[in-house]
């Protein structure tokens, strides 16, 4: 097996598992895809409970209570609200998700750029920096928008990943804003074009070497594998083959690998011959004589292997003239880049591995870390089938995530296997959104904060590496979590120094204008409106930060906390502000609160 680095992880003896029997995944995947059939409009309506065409009724799920809706609201979006609550309670889950997939969101991350400036050449040198990139990305996770997009992009930039920290390139954040729009506009459409477009993404063609990335010649040059490796390992189908249900194939109890050093090298061939599209694009001169491309389009723009599009144009091109054989596929010697790179993603794309890979990860990022198989099996193969006969349908895949039976089973709420830590750069969203935060100067100027002692630990769209922040099979080490052979990816970012350093984070944002997050305010007006009741007043955040799962035990430390903060008829609404702070921190810092369930 060829790998890159030592960060390749070996099989984890838990994760394989015995293999399902046919006669048992085969209502599980009718299950699953019945259900998509209806959100799709087959077999009756999504949102209410006639016939359709002739098929058998369909139940309308709908939340029950205000806290089973704030519970979904906080897997499938960034935060609750009282009007989300009543929507989806009013809607059911199906047709509220389909609402919301249909809903684009107010401004792009490109758009974010040009409104404040940023994608333009001042004395600010914005093309050379970064900086602007984090503000486009918090803006985009704190605010405005369709938070459901966004949260699933969100969960795909964990999978796809590109990080700022690894573009060296002029423009990156035009670059990366059009790496994150990318995803948010492909988040409800067909995997097998988001895999195109996130292959041919300029950022990407950087993060990983594709762009300028050119044949075998006589020197000794090679083609760069670093993307074909990532591609299979990261992006498609993974190290090992895995029945449907995301278990492991095994050969006399090993693991099958799924591709050898050949395949990579030769897949490698595909990805050669592609460039920035600058064609048309000017230069201007800068003070100290440096030459720099006015317009960003091309850090937007997909590459191109057309070498006329490229500075300085070309007559020929890059690309690798040889036949390609990767996984059981050969592509013919001279065929064209643009085919070879059709018939290799479509035989990626295909590839049996890609249903379970994916579907396993996305459920740990928006719902728990250790589904069973059954429940991994039921979005494959919903993957695999949207009920109409299309492949890689990713708003199937996540209708089937988020309103899978044992995603909304209150039953986990008491299972100590069931849930997953909360990514800490998804709790400041949550604080920001659940409490109206504000931009004191309009281009929301939050850093980096990958810093776990003055930051949160965690940055978006600032992976280390491309393998994400955390490792879907990670598991911390000598821990009852280990012994119980589950994993726990978001306890990678977990150690001493985070974990103060969140606490301190926290009492900072709340807060507000302070370092690192200065220039963003919070509105708790609705909160500082009910302080005087420390009952009603802690009935609500508990609703709306953790769709009521805080234990009688917290529930009644935090209220004691808020009550030492005495209110009387006349006190202040500064005064009404320290209560309602005291109770928001004491919650985000609760274990109730970090274990999402």
């Amino acid at each position: 097996m060829y790998l890159a680095d030592d960060e390749a992880e070996a099989p984890r003896p838990v994760e394989g598992g015995p293999a399902v029997d046919a006669a048992a995944v085969k209502p599980l995947a009718a299950g699953a895809l019945a259900l998509a059939a209806a959100a799709c409009g087959g077999g009756g309506s999504s949102g209410g409970g006639g016939t359709g065409g002739g098929g058998p009724p369909v139940t309308v799920l709908k939340p029950q209570t205000d806290a089973e809706a704030a519970r979904f609201l906080l897997q499938a979006s960034l935060s609750a609200s009282p009007g989300a609550i009543s929507e989806l309670r009013s809607e059911g889950y199906v047709a509220w998700l389909n609402r919301q997939m249909g809903t684009d969101n107010s401004q792009t991350g490109a758009a974010f750029l040009n409104a404040r400036g940023f994608d333009q050449v001042t004395a600010a040198r914005y093309y050379d920096g970064t900086i602007t990139g984090d503000y486009m990305i918090w803006s985009q996770l704190l605010s405005g928008g369709n938070p459901v997009r966004k949260r699933i992009a969100f969960a795909l930039s964990e999978f796809f990943v590109v990080s700022l920290t690894g573009i060296d390139m002029v423009w990156r954040a035009p670059a990366i804003a059009a790496y994150w729009d990318t995803l948010n506009a492909r988040a409800f459409g067909n995997f097998r074009d988001l895999l195109q477009d996130i292959t041919l993404n300029p950022a990407m063609g950087v993060f990983l070497n594709t762009r300028g990335n050119r044949r075998a010649d006589a020197s000794g040059r090679v083609p760069d594998e670093n993307y074909a490796r990532e591609v299979m390992q990261l992006f498609t189908i993974g190290l090992f083959e895995l029945n449907a249900d995301g278990t492991l194939r095994t050969n006399g109890g090993n693991p099958i690998e799924t591709y050898t050093s050949a395949d990579v090298s030769n897949l490698a061939r595909v990805f050669t011959g592609y460039d920035f599209d600058r064609a048309g694009l000017a230069f201007t001169t800068e003070v100290g004589g440096t030459r720099q491309i006015i317009d960003p389009a091309y850090a937007r723009r997909p590459m191109t292997a057309d070498p006329t599009r490229w500075v300085p144009a070309r007559t020929t091109g890059f690309h690798s003239p040889e036949a390609k054989t990767f996984l059981g596929l050969t592509i013919p010697a001279n065929t064209n880049a643009a085919d070879s790179l059709r018939l290799a993603l479509d035989h990626l794309f295909n590839h049996p591995n890609v249903g379970p890979f994916f579907g396993k990860q996305m459920i740990q990022r928006l719902v728990t870390s250790n589904p069973s198989p059954a429940y991994v099996g039921r979005v494959a193969a919903v993957f695999a089938n949207n009920g109409q006969g299309r492949r890689g349908d990713l708003a199937a895949v996540f209708r089937a995530i988020l309103t899978d039976p044992e995603a909304l089973d209150a039953a986990g709420l008491a299972n100590p296997n069931f849930g997953k830590l909360r990514e800490p750069v998804l709790r400041y969203a949550q604080l920001a959104r659940t409490f109206g935060a504000r931009s004191s100067s309009g281009n929301w100027q939050v850093g980096d904060l990958s810093d776990p002692a003055n930051g949160l630990g965690q940055s978006p769209l600032r992976s280390p590496s491309v393998f994400n922040f955390f490792r879907p099979g990670y598991f911390p080490a000598n821990t009852e979590i280990a012994n119980r052979s589950l994993l726990a990816p978001e306890f990678q970012l977990v150690n001493e120094t985070s974990v103060a350093g969140y606490i301190n984070f926290l009492e900072r944002a709340i807060t507000g204008g302070r370092a690192p997050v200065a220039d963003i305010t919070l509105d708790f007006s609705a909160e500082i409106a009910i302080a005087q009741d420390s009952a009603a007043l802690l009935d609500r955040l508990d609703l709306l930060l953790t769709g009521r799962q805080l234990s009688q035990s917290v529930r009644d430390t935090v209220r004691a906390a808020m009550e030492d903060v005495a209110l009387t008829a006349t006190s202040t609404n500064a005064e009404k502000l320290r209560r309602v702070q005291i109770g928001v921190a004491l919650i985000l810092a609760s274990t109730d609160y970090l274990v999402q369930k």
